[in-house]
């Protein structure tokens, strides 16, 4: 999202207060799963609000969540990776029914017409984009993809909610700008019950408070994220000026986050010398040569900017162990030995700080602040691009028509893509008969740990033990029984993990909990279930972005043994 935003909108204040969803007719949940990963302290209870004042709510997703279940929404099953082919079959569905908001349309956006004769197959693709076309590719039944497109395109004012799954695929940047282009066709951007399609959560200015900025030195080498142990192993490949010989780490566990665990090991024992701040030996630690031991939240004040319109004060609970310090005192004693200091802290400490951030914000009452922890903005009910909707020419977008470009010529010449957005995900299951991964795996977040933090905590697992979500149909196929041990397998690794056979999960697509602590054995087979054994770290392009629900796999029954006993 954060990639294609700027050629989308010029901007990123395109989100919306959640306390919005009680003027929608519709909320569509795109893949998001937003009651178990909290985007935002309030969103989950402004849904569960919506809900109950009986607003439909519609859920996108492979997997049966906590989320269609805890709000009774209409769970709609799509396989991953394939959620740009049904949002083109919607998009023709509402141009052959009448339902697109012209009006609107050719007020506040460009390109909406070029894109249009893509989804009817009149342009240099003949092929129509039909619901049709899309169930052959999603599994998701045609007159289920025209049903969705009727009653959204029938719903003003409807909210659509793009979660981050469905931009973390092969071609998850066409995801993003197809959400666009969806609430631009109907006339729901920038309205109050609306949503732009451009955000998850966030996307809005926050209160006004100071922060140390953050930059790097003009014309620093860097990489995506994503394939940073490729960056370490073959420096010269990925262009970079030098070899990389050191990592730095802080509060970072790539070696469960990281995609292809087996690949940033290699990259850790590599380099000629590796650090860490951390408070717990996480798999990370483990291959560093130094680990500072650094405060949790609970023994340092902070000022914490959460996505919505307010500031959270963190006050210290209790005093550091002896010999940890906060990261930032870390920096400054680092700074310190390389005769940086002054430059570094300019004499402050975090505490003085944090009183120069308040000095520089909008708090009137910084004692308040402190004392209920929270500052809430005045205006709780924002919706962005409101401005530019009421009065486009006052307010333009600094994009190069100034207003939303569905069709970027600026994107195109920059990244090499089509201007418009385009089926280029993975391809029908019939194309990979002969694939020996034949199922889809996806990897969301557990409600009770984040990401990996909490992982090595029994009570923050306990609740949501790890397995292998697997439909009745593939399990019977492969001889699995629900709670037997499976062997997970792709072509970067392998898992072993109880099996959980569920029909909450839909045909031909697995499901393993994100956040999982590797245990790797001799054979370097973890004994976890840890996804990232199994994803790659070849990005989605143009953005070079994660593609971690583009993983397949092949699933198969092992036998108990000493090892699997001890494992769970």
């Amino acid at each position: 999202v954060s990639f294609v935003t700027p050629y989308l909108f010029g901007t990123g204040d395109v989100g919306i207060d959640p306390a919005t969803f009680l003027h929608a007719k519709l909320i569509i949940l795109w893949g998001a799963n937003l009651m178990d990963l909290r985007f935002g302290c309030e969103t989950d209870a402004y849904l569960r609000e919506a809900a109950a004042q009986g607003i439909p709510i519609i859920v996108i997703d492979p997997r049966r969540s906590r989320t269609v279940t805890s709000l009774d929404a209409r769970w709609i099953p799509i396989r991953p990776g394939t959620d740009v082919a049904v949002m083109l079959a919607v998009l023709h569905v509402l141009v052959q029914e009448g339902m697109v908001d012209r009006p609107f349309a050719a007020r506040y956006a460009v390109g909406l017409d070029e894109l249009e004769r893509y989804v009817l197959g009149q342009g240099d693709d003949p092929l129509a984009k039909t619901p049709g076309w899309a169930e052959e590719i999603s599994g998701m039944p045609a007159d289920t993809i025209t049903w969705l497109a009727r009653t959204y395109g029938q719903a003003k004012p409807a909210a659509l909610i793009p979660g981050l799954s469905i931009q973390r695929t092969l071609g998850g940047e066409d995801a993003a700008r197809l959400c666009v282009a969806l609430q631009v066709a109907t006339g729901n951007v920038g309205r109050l019950g609306g949503s732009s399609g451009g955000r998850t959560w966030g996307g809005l200015p926050r209160p006004r408070c100071g922060a140390i900025p953050s930059s790097a030195p003009a014309g620093s080498p860097s990489i995506p994220v994503y394939r940073w142990p490729d960056a370490v192993l073959q420096g010269e490949e990925e262009g970079l000026p030098s070899p990389i010989r050191a990592i730095y780490n802080v509060g970072g566990n790539y070696l469960s986050q990281g995609s292809d665990i087996q690949k940033n090991i290699r990259a850790f024992q590599a380099v000629e010398f590796s650090v860490c701040h951390d408070y717990f030996v996480t798999p990370t630690a483990r291959y560093c040569d130094v680990i500072l031991p650094t405060t949790t939240f609970l023994e340092r004040e902070d000022i914490v900017f959460p996505a919505g319109n307010y500031l959270l004060f963190s006050h210290k609970a209790i005093e550091p162990p002896p010999g940890v310090r906060d990261d930032y005192n870390i920096f400054c004693a680092l700074a310190d030995r390389l005769g940086l200091g002054e430059a570094f802290s300019q004499g402050r400490s975090a505490g003085q700080w944090l009183e120069r951030f308040l000095d520089q914000s909008e708090v009137a009452d910084r004692e308040a602040f402190k004392r209920t922890g929270i500052y809430m903005g005045r205006d709780q009910m924002r919706v962005g691009l409101a401005d530019f909707v009421a009065d486009p020419a006052a307010h333009p977008l600094p994009t190069p028509s100034g207003r939303i470009e569905i069709a970027s010529a600026r994107y195109a010449a920059h990244t090499g893509f089509p201007a418009i957005p385009t089926w280029r995900g993975l391809a029908s299951e019939g194309q990979f008969m002969n694939f020996p991964y034949p199922l889809r795996l996806v990897t969301p977040h557990s409600r009770y740990h984040t990401h990996s933090q909490g992982y090595n905590i029994p009570a923050c697992c306990q609740h949501d033990p790890q397995a292998l979500w697997i439909h009745p149909a593939d399990a019977q196929e492969r001889g699995v029984s629900d709670g037997s041990p499976v062997l997970v397998s792709s072509p970067q690794g392998r898992t072993r993990v109880a099996a959980r056979v569920t029909a909450d999960i839909m045909p031909g697509v697995v499901c393993l909990l994100e956040g999982i602590w590797p245990d790797l054995d001799a054979e370097g087979v973890d004994r976890a279930g840890s996804p990232n054994i199994l994803t790659s770290t070849m990005p989605t392009w143009p953005s070079g972005g994660s593609r971690t629900h583009s993983v397949w796999v092949e699933v198969s029954p092992v036998t108990p043994g000493p090892m699997e006993d001890r494992a769970r």
